[in-house]
């Protein structure tokens, strides 16, 4: 039971269930959204700057060093997890609204999460270090490849993003975490006496690209699009995508020959899917109309990850000793 309460406990779920509930009952539109969508980026910028100042070039470092376990969990996040994400994605265009069904190639593209897969190592009794490290270096890297990767599978699906996606991405994540790093030696002090204010500037920056995207799809008609059977579509596919994913990348683990508490390090980095990243980026990649449909199945996912790992966590710490 207290693994439960700590996932309703978890303020993230708050964030998330606040920022969608807002959009439903008072959407931003016309203006507002106009409004809104500048706010979103500034925030945006806010966020990965933040991300370049507080993840320390030598944890970067030593990921790049420990190559036997970074390549694998590269590989395992932005290929397979990329092309199950395709796969999903064809799988669900005959059921769902199109660019819902497209949300499962773009689950697929991002990063992990850094905070629940740093948490749930810790309490699986897993490498946390490792994790810490590889869960980190990932998001470094779905900075960069996310997008790319995302429109490489897509295809034609994606033509209609626009032209200027690439510079947004690039003046809105990659420019401001790459500022981040240049003056971390100067920020690193200020920047670690204010952990946790930073902790909720990152959760509200989330909850306001979440209000933002969602805001668009109701104005589109979301719900008048998903009825009841097809939300129940989603939620199934959104589950066997979580559970795909997780004995995916424990049995990759196997096969890779990781000691037992390598392999924690390794599910949990390697599953978790991050809304921090998945959030902010379709906002830059999407028109407002199609950006709340598109990370529909992330925030499921994100909610199911949370519900899942928990008991798997306390699963593992038993057998872990």
């Amino acid at each position: 039971m207290s693994s439960w309460l700590k996932i309703l406990r978890d303020p993230m779920i708050a964030v998330l269930s606040i920022a969608t509930g807002l959009a439903i009952v008072a959407p931003a539109a016309g203006e507002a959204h106009a409004i809104a969508g500048t706010i979103s980026s500034a925030a945006i910028f806010l966020l990965f700057l933040l991300n370049g100042m507080r993840i320390h070039r030598s944890e970067i470092a030593k990921g790049l060093r420990n190559w036997r376990f970074f390549l694998p969990l590269g590989l395992w996040v932005f290929g397979a997890m990329a092309l199950m994400g395709l796969g999903f994605a064809r799988l669900a265009a005959g059921w769902l609204p199109p660019m819902v069904a497209l949300g499962f190639l773009y689950l697929g593209t991002l990063p992990s999460t850094v905070q629940s897969a740093t948490s749930y190592t810790t309490m699986a009794n897993g490498n946390t270090a490792l994790s810490v490290i590889g869960a980190a270096l990932i998001n470094i890297v779905g900075v960069f490849v996310s997008a790319p990767i995302f429109a490489l599978l897509g295809g034609g699906a994606v033509a209609d993003a626009g032209p200027g996606v690439i510079v947004r991405v690039a003046l809105l994540l990659i420019l401001p975490f790459v500022i981040g790093q240049l003056v971390q030696s100067w920020t690193w002090d200020w920047i670690s006496q204010r952990r946790a204010q930073i902790v909720w500037t990152d959760r509200i920056v989330i909850g306001i690209a979440v209000y933002v995207a969602f805001s668009g799809a109701v104005e589109q008609g979301i719900g008048q699009s998903m009825e009841i059977g097809t939300w129940t579509i989603l939620f199934t596919l959104v589950v066997a995508f979580l559970a795909l994913a997780n004995i995916g990348v424990w049995l990759a683990g196997s096969a890779l020959g990781y000691p037992f508490k390598d392999r924690i390090s390794f599910l949990f980095a390697g599953s978790q899917k991050s809304v921090a990243v998945g959030a902010p980026l379709a906002a830059l990649l999407f028109p407002p109309a199609a950006a709340g449909f598109v990370i529909a199945p992330l925030l499921l996912y994100h909610l199911f990850q949370l519900v899942a790992a928990a008991p798997l966590a306390n699963l593992l710490a038993e057998r872990s000793g």
